[in-house]
């Protein structure tokens, strides 16, 4: 139990350490942004200087741990113990000086999440957990919403990088969602849309072509929290929906299980 401790301090160390830095670049002139994927499809200066704060903290302490992260792929030795790390998740805000940003770091032990800490530095919002002992934002107990009317339901989207090459871009499941629900928004980070799931600030959130950084450490915060969660397609990486239990039954069938075509 103290080694989980110790992580668990550790995970949220270097989040913070890394937000602090991200803090600096904010709003600033030198984010040096290039693409990848496509235009869509971005890092900055920031990511990769928080992504070098985490991993070389995690080398100098944990010098034998598998680490999988955004920037830098899979490195490290074969180990029980995994590292998954967004070290900036909502790089398009953050490059457009909006605030829905946030450092996502997930640790695995024996390919099962242990320990989720999202750190929204801008905001101060600070989620974490631990499996099984619940979710937390800032020190106080988090659990998901009581909605059981879709009706009265505020929900969240993405939409896929490559939106500009195919027409399975998230848009079929829009036009059936929209209708039914009091709001829809696009906040722009997976990270912090599944915490504000967890925390009960939005009913349900989903997107599909999402990352195993993009979701591990928030999906553990949910499911301590006591949201539901699905993946709804298994064509398109990883395609979740994530929704308190009373919303889920009715968001998870407008949601297409195969390509639109």
């Amino acid at each position: 139990m103290q080694e989980i401790r110790e992580l668990l301090h550790d995970c949220t160390l270097w989040a913070k350490e890394a937000g602090r830095v991200q803090l600096e670049y904010f709003r600033s002139s030198n984010l040096d942004i290039k693409t990848k994927f496509n235009d869509s499809d971005i890092v900055t200066a920031a990511d990769k200087v928080s992504e070098e704060i985490i991993i070389s903290n995690i080398r100098k302490k944990y010098p034998t741990h598998s680490i999988l992260s955004e920037e830098s792929g899979t490195s490290g030795y074969e180990n029980d113990y995994r590292w998954v790390i967004d070290p900036l998740d909502g790089t398009t805000n953050f490059s457009s000086g909006l605030p829905e940003f946030c450092v996502s770091i997930g640790i695995q032990y024996k390919n099962q999440t242990i320990i989720g800490v999202v750190f929204a530095p801008y905001l101060g919002e600070l989620f974490y957990a631990v499996r099984g002992e619940g979710a937390f934002l800032n020190g106080k107990k988090i659990s998901t919403g009581n909605n059981t009317d879709i009706h009265k339901a505020v929900v969240t989207t993405g939409f896929p990088v490559d939106k500009d090459r195919t027409t399975d871009n998230n848009l079929d499941n829009v036009a059936r969602v929209l209708p039914l629900v009091r709001g829809l928004r696009r906040l722009g980070s997976a990270a912090v849309d599944i915490c504000y799931v967890a925390a009960g600030y939005l009913d349900a959130y989903w997107e599909l072509n999402l990352h195993e950084w993009d979701v591990c450490a928030a999906l553990l915060i949910a499911e301590e929290a006591g949201a539901k969660y699905e993946f709804f397609r298994n064509d398109r990486n990883i395609s979740v929906v994530v929704a308190n239990p009373g919303i889920m039954p009715q968001i998870l069938p407008l949601l297409s299980k195969t390509a639109n075509k």
